[in-house]
């Protein structure tokens, strides 16, 4: 491909000056004047981002055959044409492909036109984004992360998920989103009373919203619903989204144990059902690899070149049901990853040559998730509470990290989201019941636009010793409104010539706040 026209940052600084639309068509839904045109209803987005490939998606209004071009310029001068593919009611008209054969460390540009299947000759305005693929060499890479989109009835204000926004600013190469990308189990009102006065006012709301998702169509609205944001929309166009779920993109908690028999809210009682409907969905909007030996599995691990790979935990879809937690034995009942899942995690971090391993959990391994948080029994996360030696969950993680340990795989970082507010933890062997592994750092942060609560408790059968939390007061109460400004994220900058690693912890203003630069060990 082409050199570059014009660099990345001045790329999407002229974008957020003059606006997307304007420069590029980049990112917002082109809705055709012509209702006989097909149209784009909700943007672009890429992920999955290695050196050679990458995931595009789009949705279109109607059946339509989508023309794909690739290029390394934004004007397209050398583009290359793939093979079109046809959206279809059986999909909510999305569509998804695999951009393969890219150079490494290279701006790509998309840019995708939609023909009407029931008249080839009417044909929609392009759409185009950008992401850029992983290096082969050693470079500067920064990413971001956070969790908890749209949660607790907080939707889109007239000010919009601001978050995502000031993401977008820092230009990142990708943004890990680290589940409950969607609140299905979260019923939305046009206005919600502020404690002190005031009104939050959901200004974009539809149907889809109005009532917990059961439907396989209604969890396709939670997801289009969050695409009608302009900020989750002109992040999506120039970011890739790398994507893992939890529980809410099903229902609060879900596992085998949850009962919905007395929850008057769903029709559907069967959590089987539900979790098939969430999961069919959750793979048609977003830009998630396909994994042929596993259709519909979540965890994997991207390569993002020599200095980074990020592995991508699924903490829900193989767990046991949650109960108390106390189990003495490893058993299938007290698993929270599932053996298949653990042997993978094992053998890939083993044979990862790259200096940072992110590993990213949508839980933390050492804070208290309450299953019933009202009367506080039950475990929901890995921790049970009782700051012993390892017992029901815990087990799989005290033999993760003790493998981890033993054949020395060093430089492992732990990132999550789930808790709502953002902390930094260091987890001390000396300080743990559960001493057999060496020590490392979990980050936290979230949420990207939902309610804020917490802090939680520490359970210290890990050792983890808190370097570092924001979250509500006493004072300021629980489930506090993003216009309350506790929304949060965090950025990582790795270092091309010291490969060191620099965390921080953002606000939605931007603010910064908390910063550790961690040293790299190096190899014998």
């Amino acid at each position: 491909m082409n050199k570059l026209s014009m660099t990345r940052r001045a790329f999407v600084t002229s974008a957020s000056a003059v606006g997307l639309v304007g420069v590029s068509s980049l990112a917002l839904p082109y809705y055709s004047r012509a209702n006989q045109r097909p149209a784009f209803t909700h943007g672009v987005q890429s992920g999955d981002v290695d050196a050679t490939s990458g995931m595009v998606w789009t949705r279109t209004d109607r059946p339509s055959r989508v023309m794909f071009e690739v290029s390394s310029t934004e004007s397209f001068t050398d583009a290359v044409r793939l093979a079109p593919l046809d959206t279809s009611p059986a999909s909510d008209y999305t569509v998804k492909r695999l951009l393969t054969d890219l150079a490494s460390d290279q701006d790509i540009f998309y840019r995708m036109t939609a023909a009407d299947l029931a008249d080839i000759n009417a044909v929609s305005e392009p759409i185009i984004g950008r992401f850029r693929t992983a290096p082969a060499s050693r470079r500067d890479v920064k990413f971001a992360w956070s969790g908890d989109t749209a949660g607790q009835g907080w939707g889109i204000d007239e000010t919009g998920m601001k978050t995502y926004a000031t993401i977008g600013k820092h230009t990142p190469d990708f943004f890990l989103h680290s589940g409950d990308t969607i609140y299905a189990d979260g019923a939305m009102k046009d206005e919600v009373d502020l404690p002190g006065g005031g009104k939050w006012k959901n200004v974009v709301l539809i149907d889809g919203k109005r009532k917990v998702a059961e439907t396989l169509e209604e969890y396709r609205d939670q997801w289009k619903y969050n695409m009608m944001d302009k900020n989750v929309l002109s992040l999506s166009a120039i970011c890739p989204t790398f994507y893992q779920w939890d529980d809410h993109e099903v229902l609060n908690n879900w596992s085998d144990s949850k009962d919905l028999s007395a929850d008057n809210r769903y029709t559907e009682k069967s959590i089987h059902v539900l979790a098939a409907r969430a999961a069919r969905a959750f793979h048609e909007m977003t830009t998630i690899r396909y994994e042929p030996s596993e259709p519909g599995r979540v965890y994997r691990k991207i390569a993002y070149g020599p200095l980074l790979d990020v592995f991508f935990l699924d903490m829900r879809s193989y767990r046991g049901p949650n109960g108390p937690d106390m189990q003495d034995e490893m058993t299938p009942q007290s698993r929270m990853l599932g053996e298949q899942q653990t042997k993978w995690l094992k053998r890939e971090l083993a044979n990862s040559k790259a200096t940072w391993k992110i590993i990213a959990a949508d839980m933390p391994l050492g804070l208290v998730v309450w299953d019933d948080g009202a009367k506080k029994v039950g475990a929901e996360a890995v921790s049970n509470g009782d700051n012993g030696p390892a017992k029901g969950r815990e087990l799989e993680i005290a033999d993760l990290l003790r493998f981890i340990k033993n054949a020395g795989i060093s430089n492992t970082v732990w990132l999550t989201a789930d808790v709502h507010y953002t902390a930094a933890h260091y987890y001390n062997p000396d300080k743990a019941q559960f001493q057999d592994f060496n020590p490392f750092w979990e980050f936290v942060s979230g949420p990207i636009h939902a309610g804020t609560f917490g802090p939680n408790d520490f359970d210290m059968t890990f050792g983890p010793e808190l370097k570092f939390i924001k979250a509500p007061t006493a004072e300021q109460g629980q489930n506090l409104p993003p216009s309350a400004g506790l929304q949060f994220f965090g950025l990582v900058d790795i270092n091309g010539a010291s490969e060191q690693m620099t965390v921080r912890l953002m606000d939605r203003e931007d603010n910064e706040l908390y910063k550790v630069t961690l040293d790299p060990v190096r190899s014998a």
